[in-house]
């Protein structure tokens, strides 16, 4: 930790400092750098090439997370029927390539979906009346269905 702060920080002091002189110094300057922090001047180079690709992997791992993010936002405007936002669809289409809910999330999302269906349905829609017991509905029901059927037997037609 501390030789990336020495790195970062010496570099930019000695910019400053240098950025009086002619082109000669610049490159005395890269040489003392490397000098400076022990390093061959290709092992400072490959350094430097690693640290620009482990920039460029969280920027990529950063938009990943952005566009998922927006994928939530979008799935939930779908849902709730709100305006789309143009912000989230460029988010997503940034990201590059396909983006997918979080395992945890999709979960959710389905559980929520199937609670939602169940509501939907008739027997759902009859428990959330108020004052009303099933088990009583089902048993008049039954008892319906059993005097229906006596006075069938009794009927002469039949």
């Amino acid at each position: 930790m501390a030789f990336m702060v020495k790195s970062v920080v010496g570099g930019q002091l000695k910019n400053l400092t240098g950025g009086l002189g002619g082109g000669e110094e610049k490159q005395e300057g890269e040489k003392s750098e490397a000098a400076a922090q022990g390093m061959t001047r290709e092992e400072f180079e490959e350094y430097q090439r690693q640290l620009v690709e482990e920039k460029m992997e969280r920027d990529a791992n950063f938009a990943q997370k952005k566009a998922e993010r927006a994928t939530v936002r979008t799935h939930f405007r779908e849902k709730y029927r709100l305006p789309k936002s143009e912000l989230d669809e460029t988010q997503i289409q940034l990201a590059g390539e396909e983006v997918e809910l979080p395992k945890e999330l999709a979960k959710m999302i389905e559980q929520d979906n199937e609670e939602e269906e169940e509501k939907d349905s008739v027997i759902g829609h009859l428990a959330n009346i108020q004052n009303m017991d099933l088990d009583q509905l089902k048993d008049k029901a039954q008892a319906t269905l059993e005097d229906l059927k006596q006075t069938a037997e009794k009927c002469s037609v039949m």
